[in-house]
């Protein structure tokens, strides 16, 4: 055995790190083990890649001491505007409109680039976890105690527990047998900043169109990330397309109420699925993010998820010390998946759900659609409420971390 931990994390994109911070503040040893090299991550150029974190993500970075390098670098999204539309022809009459001030605790959310919120992580780590990078985990074996770990370089460490953030093709879950239910959207995520003539002030705009749902988000100064699901057969065909094609596309669904537009970044495409773990622990083992639900991006829910995961697997671990438990046990883990996997489910069929119900051209659902968003929007305490779930806010019981409460 090389070296010993409490707790070993294989993932180092996003939630890894963060659940590592989280437990090294509270004492615990961590090592976080990243296939990737740690410059692979942590690059300094723009390239339009960004997150909306929700307000309950921003109180968690608070309490860990990382929003206030971060907040001057974001950009708060003060109000949200969703409405069903097809190529060329606007947005429909009927519309959401959610503003941040109906709410007491302030934006929903922010807008924080990967470039940003990656590097802040990294910088943290490296007084408190033991960062492997550019390493993967092999195996691991099960025992009484713990677990050991086996490395691509040849090392082997223990821990007491074994956490997955290694995202949907998590191997920590398939080497423990744990099996993933869920489809294929048939759809394509295309991603890329945009650079624009007016500004946004702050407002988030949702398109539901035919084919998927077009997200453009405020990013700080005139610029906006577009997240835009396309079928397969019609994403392909602009992948292949340059920048000029590409804006020749979009333009018509992303209209002109910002003026001009062009690319401001490289663009990303990716294919969307659910996938749901039918566990979230196994002996000596948890899974969080993306290892234990992969999701639609409709409402930029993903990384929040995670996060979500992160602050109550930390916070069960924690008491679970403080109390002289054994973190590894059956039991331990077991209230972790308690507090977390119905919550998950329920968002991550609800959005699935969302897209079912958009994405196709019926005429008379559509009408339907349109009503409702109408009907929605006119009501105070039901707008009052979608922002509140959006913000995380309505999570019972709340992890402290997502208070912005230390554990």
């Amino acid at each position: 055995m090389d070296d010993t931990y409490d707790v070993l994390i294989a993932g180092g994109g996003l939630n890894g790190p963060t659940l590592a911070l989280a437990l090294a503040g509270a004492g615990l040893s961590v090592c976080v083990v990243d296939a990737r090299p740690a410059e692979a991550r942590s690059a300094d150029d723009f390239d339009g890649r960004a997150y909306a974190l929700a307000l309950a993500s921003r109180r968690l970075l608070t309490a860990l001491g990382l929003w206030g390098d971060l907040g001057p670098k974001s950009q708060p999204i003060l109000q949200v505007k969703a409405s069903q539309g097809r190529p060329g022809s606007g947005a429909d009459r009927f519309f959401l409109h959610f503003d941040s001030a109906e709410i007491e605790e302030g934006p929903v959310g922010h807008m924080l680039e990967d470039r940003f919120l990656y590097r802040a992580l990294l910088a943290a780590m490296q007084d408190r976890v033991t960062h492997v990078a550019g390493t993967a985990i092999t195996d691991h074996e099960v025992g009484p105690a713990g677990i050991t770990a086996t490395l691509s370089d040849g090392r082997r460490i223990g821990a007491r527990l074994l956490v997955g953030a290694d995202g949907r093709g998590s191997g920590v879950a398939s080497r423990a047998g744990i099996t993933r239910r869920g489809h294929d959207y048939g759809q394509i995520a295309l991603v890329a900043a945009i650079e624009h003539d007016k500004p946004h002030d702050g407002v988030a705009h949702q398109y539901f169109m035919p084919t998927g749902p077009l997200a453009i988000l405020p990013l700080p100064g005139n610029r906006s990330s577009v997240v835009w699901s396309e079928t397969e057969a019609n994403a392909k065909a602009i992948v292949a397309l340059d920048d000029a094609a590409f804006l020749d596309v979009l333009r018509p669904r992303f209209g002109d109420f910002l003026g001009a537009i062009t690319i401001a970044g490289p663009r990303f495409s990716y294919p969307l699925s659910l996938s749901l773990a039918e566990t979230y622990v196994a002996p000596r083992m948890a899974l969080v993010g993306d290892a234990a639900h992969g999701v639609h991006p409709i409402a930029g829910q993903g990384l929040n998820l995670g996060l979500r995961d992160v602050a109550a697997l930390a916070e069960v671990l924690v008491e679970a010390v403080r109390r002289g438990e054994d973190l590894g046990a059956p039991d331990v883990l077991e209230r972790y998946q308690a507090w977390r996997r119905p919550d998950a489910t329920r968002l991550a069929l609800g959005m699935d759900g969302v897209n079912a119900l958009f994405s196709n051209r019926s005429g008379m659902l559509g009408a339907a659609r349109g009503v409702g968003m109408g009907l929605i929007s006119a009501m105070p305490i039901l707008r009052r409420g979608f922002m509140r779930q959006a913000a995380g806010l309505s999570l019972n019981p709340m992890p402290r971390l997502l208070a912005g409460l230390p554990l």
